[in-house]
């Protein structure tokens, strides 16, 4: 009896072991719940958080603020942050970072670099060889790249947000500008890597700010399409958006409102922050005429005078938008010297009158891409800080048409309430109403490479080819395969971006390189060595652009198929577990593969600019996909020759003819393929 006693013991205590782990899993799931969002400004982010008992609440900062600067102070030993960072931005200049967004995967020549040197000589940029990218030199011994002070924000964020929730977080969704690019968002990935935090989706802040304006009128979204136009002018940047609303029937949830992304126009470097770079360099010029013949140093020449001018333009832009006039006062701005100067509307108008020619440019580029006229927008929406100057509403009202400008959104705050209201349906542990959202792609990407062809002449020569992989304003998160049907051994391909017309000469310079990558394969010969009996499908190339806009190459596989006979009575058990568990799970050819969203198209070349139509045979095979399937969705065409692609005209033949046996299947082989570059 003892002995059992002993026996049963151990299993006594891992029961109870393994309760108290489930207990302290369920303890620590209940109290990770919350999730956060950061709309990330050029000046200043707004975090909002969803826990438990608090929908969507705007997190106050140490300072009881709704809204955090976006700046950092470094030190050898200390770090500051948002508003203790900012007042530390007179007593230490250099070592005080802002507007360093503007920075993020930028390389050394790119221009924006050079205007940010410009803007803030204070501070010492270095060249990283390796990454062909810039950091911030703050000592000999301290230098950060613009990620590295990004993640630091992020981390500053986070807390600011955990404490506001009493529990921690990690899940977040961050906002961006809708032009930035693959490099731009990869950066701002790996500066939310550093912090350690899971990026749930990085969203445009346009988009952010057309759901929260859905969401809170739901009930006015029916199956009547309505046109919003959105003109958000923040401190750096300017996008316009055009957003048509209305219901549709969804697979799952029935019908539900949906926000679509129809038409986008940006300006990179209009502003408020140039607004009040003019305003600071008129009260410089100022205050160096009231010194005048006293043998006084330039004040620009002085970073700390310089940043209290700079902090000075900007509560000036901020009264003169309410006030005609208005008296810019600096106690002791350098050497103990006092400064005083009245400024009017009108001198700040005047100073800003080639900015302001610039604010309809966003407008004509958003109706351009969405193939819209000024007619079929209903309202016109102002978002973002700047847009509170008179003379911006002024010359909007004007270039739109519209009796008035529409107000009745809180223009600081919707993107970051739009953007954890999307944290709180990514999120597993909320569940909210459905809002379909459909982001549109401002880049196109397209795949290029290069095969030899043989002419009638029996010369070989190289033929470049480009096939579209996600078309300007086509509609993300999306997957997509394209099939190189005419490569029998290792080659490679380059993903570019497509068309960028519609960018200025000056936007294509701050753009930087068009080619996103170049992928080379290996072992395709290899694949064919092994399955020399199988017909080739060709080499398939599965690519995602998920729902932050970041495209990833997920694999490359090279398809082979053969027809193997088929006899149901003598199936063993193991083959139908296997067929049963494929038919689960997606693979092999199935009836529904429209329902799932799959779709095959054949890609055909595009205009002469872009290269010669393929002959027959040679068209290369795009599919879209909702989901990465585990085999080809689409219905393979019946075998002809081993390793020899038939014409589209005989595989139609084939088809009508139902030369196929009843008694035959296909058997699909894939061989994963070996890249580099992505």
């Amino acid at each position: 009896m003892a002995a059992t006693v002993r026996r049963q013991r151990p299993r006594r205590l891992a029961c109870w072991a393994l309760m108290t782990v489930l207990l302290a899993d369920l303890l620590a799931l209940s109290d990770t719940l919350a999730v956060m969002s950061v709309d990330l400004g050029s000046e200043s982010m707004k975090v909002a958080i969803v826990k438990p008992g608090v929908p969507m609440e705007i997190v106050l900062n140490k300072e009881s603020r709704r809204k955090t600067p976006v700046t950092v102070t470094l030190k050898e030993n200390e770090r500051f942050f948002g508003d203790s960072a900012a007042s530390m931005a007179i007593k230490n200049p250099k070592a005080t970072l802002r507007y360093f967004q503007h920075l993020l995967g930028k390389q050394e020549n790119n221009p924006h670099v050079a205007l940010y040197k410009a803007r803030f000589p204070e501070h010492e940029l270095g060249f990283d060889p390796q990454r062909q990218t810039v950091y911030f030199q703050i000592s000999p011994q301290l230098q950060f790249s613009p990620e590295e002070v990004l993640s630091m924000l992020l981390n500053y964020s986070r807390s600011l947000a955990e404490d506001f929730a009493e529990q921690p977080i990690k899940d977040a969704v961050i906002t961006v500008p809708a032009f930035f690019n693959q490099a731009e968002r990869r950066a701002v990935l790996q500066a939310a890597r550093m912090a350690g935090l899971k990026v749930l989706q990085l969203i445009n802040d346009n988009t952010a700010t057309a759901l929260s304006y859905g969401v809170f009128r739901r009930k006015d979204i029916n199956s009547t399409a309505q046109n919003i136009m959105f003109y958000d002018m923040g401190s750096g940047s300017t996008v316009c958006t055009i957003v048509t609303y209305q219901t549709v029937k969804t697979k799952d949830a029935g019908i539900q409102p949906q926000l679509q992304i129809r038409g986008v126009g940006f300006d990179r470097t209009l502003g408020g922050l140039e607004m009040e770079l003019r305003l600071r360099e008129h009260l410089a010029r100022l205050f160096n005429e009231q010194r005048k013949g006293q043998r006084a140093k330039d004040v620009r020449e002085n970073p700390r005078a310089m940043a209290k001018l700079l902090r000075e333009a900007n509560r000036l832009k901020t009264v003169l938008s309410a006030n005609a006039d208005h008296m810019a006062q600096i106690e002791g701005l350098m050497d103990d010297v006092d400064f005083k100067a009245k400024v009017t509307r009108a001198e700040f108008e005047e100073l800003c009158a080639d900015l302001f020619e610039r604010v309809p440019g966003p407008v004509q580029q958003a109706l351009q891409s969405a193939e819209m006229k000024l007619d079929e927008i209903e309202q016109v929406i102002l978002v973002g800080g700047a847009t509170r100057v008179p003379k911006v509403q002024e010359v909007l009202l004007k270039a739109v048409g519209k009796e008035e400008l529409g107000k009745n959104i809180n223009a600081d705050e919707a993107a970051a309430m739009g953007a954890v209201y999307q944290a709180a349906a990514l999120s597993k542990a909320f569940k909210v109403k459905p809002f379909v959202v459909r982001d549109a792609v401002i880049y196109p990407i397209l795949v290029e490479f290069t095969r030899e062809v043989e002419e009638e002449t029996g010369v070989r020569s190289l033929k470049h080819n480009k096939r579209v992989l996600f078309s300007r304003m086509g509609p993300y998160p999306q997957r997509k395969v394209i099939t190189f049907n005419r490569y029998s051994h290792d080659f490679n391909f380059h993903i570019n971006y497509g068309d960028l017309g519609f960018l200025g000469p000056e936007d294509l310079r701050v753009f930087g390189s068009q080619n996103l990558t170049t992928v080379k394969l290996k072992g395709v010969g290899e694949s064919f060595k092994k399955y020399p009996d199988y017909e080739s499908k060709g080499i398939k190339a599965h690519f995602n652009l998920d729902e932050s806009g970041v495209l990833s190459l997920d694999r490359v596989e090279s398809v082979f198929e053969t027809l193997v006979e088929d006899s149901p009575e003598e199936e063993s058990t193991l083959t139908k577990l296997g067929n049963t568990i494929s038919s689960l799970f997606g693979g092999g050819s199935t009836p529904d593969t429209k329902e799932n969203g799959t779709d095959t198209v054949q890609e055909e070349e595009e205009g002469p600019a872009e290269g010669s139509k393929d002959e027959p045979g040679e068209q290369a095979e795009l599919k879209e996909e909702a989901e990465a399937p585990a085999e080809d969705t689409s219905s393979p065409p019946p075998p002809e020759a081993k390793g020899a692609a038939a014409p589209e005209g005989e595989k139609a033949a084939e088809k009508d003819g139902g030369d196929k046996p009843e008694a035959q299947k296909p058997v699909v082989c894939r061989t994963l393929l070996s890249r580099f570059g992505f």
